[in-house]
This record gives structure tokens, sequence and C-alpha cells, in this order.
């Protein structure tokens, strides 16, 4: 029996769709016939993804309300049904909670990381959700539409310096049980993967990158490298696809587990 959420002839809007793990969705989710609209901050790099997909670039500030609901506007206007709301954007930070010469963490980093992360994914999943539920339901079951937020294992198990990152992820994890309940009223679907060492461009511009990168790779348990970004979009595409995914938080990780440094 084929899944009664069919992603062709729907909307999308993928934040942090310009790049990495956000642009593979966006790709993944338009060959399966979605609009995809790109939600991000970087213009020349959305609208690069938006050209290749058929899809629309909206410049956008996950942590600010405004910004959120013009993207989510736009994504509405498409004359798609907006079906799916997924969050990749996000930012790292590194440093100890009290640094190796006594000075406490910068408190404004704390917050941005939060702001970014956390409740950027927040705006997005009530403000997308909002306009998910103005839809037509898409079975018998009464489902409208689906959410996929993206955390990390270091939100489960944060290593020295990621405090910061940690705290936003984690509460990603931790809202996600509570927001699919809330969301089930409008049937509205929520998941939340949480990625191990993917390997996307942040980790390609130092000369010595590949080394680099074996190394971060060498715990992974099988297979035995870093995941790809197109691997989580497939991921993604599922959780969307498969109509009994709700309220889980899934690892994808290749079986790391994360050590103290």
């Amino acid at each position: 029996m084929l899944p009664a959420m069919k992603l062709n002839g729907t909307a999308a809007i993928i934040s942090g769709g310009a790049s990495g793990l956000g642009a593979a969705v966006a790709r993944r989710l338009a060959a399966a016939g979605v609009t995809a609209v790109v939600a991000d901050l970087n213009e020349e790099q959305g609208k690069a993804v938006a050209a290749e997909t058929g899809g629309l670039f909206v410049k956008t500030d996950v942590a600010d309300e405004n910004s959120v609901t013009a993207a989510v506007e736009a994504a509405v206007a498409t004359g798609a049904p907006l079906r799916t709301v997924v969050s990749c954007a996000g930012i790292g930070w590194a440093a100890r909670t009290v640094g190796r010469d006594g000075t406490p963490h910068d408190l404004a980093a704390y917050r941005k990381v939060i702001d970014v992360n956390l409740i950027g994914t927040f705006n997005l999943m009530r403000i997308g959700a909002a306009a998910i539920a103005n839809t037509e339901p898409a079975d018998a079951d009464g489902q409208r539409g689906a959410v996929v937020n993206t955390a990390s294992v270091a939100g489960l198990e944060g290593q020295t310096g990621q405090v910061a990152y940690s705290a936003s992820k984690g509460g990603i994890i931790g809202m996600t049980v509570p927001a699919a309940r809330d969301l089930s009223v409008i049937g509205v679907r929520v998941n939340t993967v949480c990625p191990g060492i993917i390997d996307t461009p942040i980790y390609g511009f130092a000369p010595d990158a590949e080394q680099f990168k074996a190394k971060l790779a060498a715990p992974v348990v099988f297979p035995k490298r870093m995941g790809t970004a197109d691997e989580f979009a497939h991921l993604v595409q599922a959780l969307i696809e498969n109509d009994y995914m709700n309220a889980e938080v899934i690892r994808f990780d290749g079986g790391i587990r994360f050590q103290p440094k």
C-alpha cells in the first residue's frame, strides 16, 4: 500500500536550504515533485539551489518571527498545498563553560546559538504548522502534513566545549514528543533526526580537510566513514512519507558514540 502522504504536487519549506543538509533535502523533495521553498540567509547560494530545483528562495532569519512568517506565506502563495516543514538551519559554537584561563562562557554567544538552533526551529515549526492546518486533509486519517526537525547526537552526548550547541540541540530533542502531541489535533506529525558526523562543506575548506575528516570518522562503527547529505535527505523523505512515523527521535550516525573529546 502506497503512503497516503504523497509529496508530488505539494510545497515544502526548508530552513538552511542553501547548503549542506538543507540543500540536499530541497533537491530530494524537488525530485519527488515538491515545490521547495529555500529559507536561508545566504542569498547567492539560496537562489542557486532554488533555481536548480525549480523552487523559490526567501531570505529568512529563523529566529525572527516576521521573517519566518514571510517565508511561510511565500510557501503558501506557491499555490501547492504546504505539507512539509523541514528545519536544517543551525550554527555551531565551541567554548568551555569556564575556559582554561578562568573566563566564563560568553553569554551572548550562548544566547545566539539558542536563538538560531532552538528558537529558530520552534519558530518555523509553529508558524509552518499553523499554515499546514489551513489545508485540506490528505487522507482518511485527517493527516495534513509533517515536520522534520534536525538536532544532533551532540544533544544526547555532547563533547567538551559543546555546552551551547548541545543545549540547543537537546532542546529540539526534548520538544519532539510534546510538539507531536500538540500538533496531532491538526493532523501534523513531528519527528527529529539526530545526525552524527556528516560530510558537508563546513569540513572542506582547510588544507588538511581530508585528514581532519578521517579523524572525525574514526569512531564511527559502520560503515567506516562520514555520512552524506544525500543519505540524510533520504531519511527525511522516508519520515515524511511513512504515515506511522511520529514523535520519534532518530539517530543518524553510523553507530558513533561521542567521547568527551
